[in-house]
C-alpha cells in the first residue's frame, strides 16, 4: 500500500480489499463481476450481483475409491496428462508441471468468482488489481498482469503480427475513474503505480486495448490519448482497436 496527500494505493488480495473497488461510471457494468478480458468468448462486462454478493459454490467432494474387487478384472486408472486443458472453468493458464508449484492465497472455494479471477496467478505474478482511494473512498481501479491471464488482449495482440514477439508485455486490461474523481489525473497516478509494480516484477513492456468503438463509460481500456499522457507508445495504429506499449528498459 501507498500513501500520499490523502491518496492511498491498495493491492486487490482479498475479500476486504475487494469490497472496495469503485462502482463503474456506466451502472449497466460492475468490476466485481466483470470477465470479460478472461474470456474471449463469453466474457461479459455486466452487473451480476450474485458474482460478488454470494460465494461460489463448493466443487462436489470426491468419492473416496473404492478397493478393487480380486476376483474381477482390474480397473483402468487414468494417468496424468500434463498437456491436458485446465480443469478450472475462469480462464487460468493450463497447468505447467515445469513451473514453481503455486497456490492460491485466497480460499477457492468461498470467495466471490471475481476475486477468483484477480488472484488465481497471484503466488507468480504478485496481485492483479489495485484500488485507489482518496479520502478514504474509492475513486480508481486498475486490472493488470502478465498478457497469458487475459485471453482476449491475447487475441486482439495476435491480431498484429507486426509487434515485437519478444519479450511478451504485460497488460493493463482495464482502468477505470468513478465519474465524481475525473478530472484529477488519478487514473494516472494508478497507471503509474501499476507501471512500477510490474517493473519490480520483471516485466520488460507494458501493452494496453483501447477499443474506439465504445463510448467512454464503456470503455475499460481508455483512450490513446491518456495513454500517451502515461508514457506509452502507439505501437500499433488503428481506428478501431490501436495497441498502446511502453517499454521499461
Amino acid at each position: 500500500m501507498s500513501r500520499t496527500d490523502g491518496i492511498e494505493i491498495i493491492d486487490v488480495t482479498d475479500a476486504t480489499s475487494f469490497a472496495l473497488l469503485p462502482p463503474c461510471a456506466d451502472p449497466r457494468f460492475d468490476h466485481r463481476s466483470c470477465d470479460y478480458w478472461e474470456d474471449e468468448v463469453h466474457g461479459s462486462k455486466a452487473a451480476r450481483a450474485a458474482w460478488w454478493l454470494e460465494a461460489a459454490p463448493a466443487p462436489e467432494p470426491t468419492p473416496r475409491p473404492v478397493p478393487d474387487n480380486p476376483f474381477a478384472p482390474a480397473r483402468r486408472v487414468d494417468e496424468f496428462n500434463p498437456f491436458a486443458p485446465s480443469s478450472d472453468d475462469w480462464g487460468s493458464p493450463d497447468f505447467n508441471p515445469f513451473a514453481p508449484a503455486a497456490e492460491l492465497e485466497v480460499e477457492t472455494r468461498q470467495v466471490p468468482r471475481k476475486l477468483r479471477l484477480l488472484d488465481r496467478g497471484r503466488a507468480l505474478f504478485g496481485t492483479y488489481a489495485k484500488v485507489l482511494l482518496r479520502g478514504g473512498e474509492p475513486a480508481a481501479f486498475a486490472q493488470f498482469g502478465p498478457l497469458s491471464a487475459y485471453q482476449r488482449a491475447q487475441r486482439i495482440r495476435d491480431l498484429y503480427p507486426r509487434l515485437p514477439s519478444s519479450p511478451l508485455p504485460a497488460v493493463i486490461t482495464c482502468i477505470a475513474t468513478t465519474s465524481v474523481a475525473r478530472g484529477e489525473g488519478l487514473g494516472q497516478r494508478l497507471v503509474a503505480a501499476v507501471v512500477a509494480a510490474l517493473a519490480a516484477r520483471g516485466f520488460a513492456a507494458i501493452a494496453a486495448y483501447p477499443d474506439l468503438t465504445l463510448r467512454a463509460d464503456e470503455a475499460s481500456a481508455a483512450t490513446p490519448a491518456f495513454w500517451k499522457r502515461c508514457g506509452f507508445e502507439e505501437a500499433a495504429p488503428d481506428d478501431r482497436y490501436p495497441v498502446m506499449r511502453r517499454s521499461l528498459t
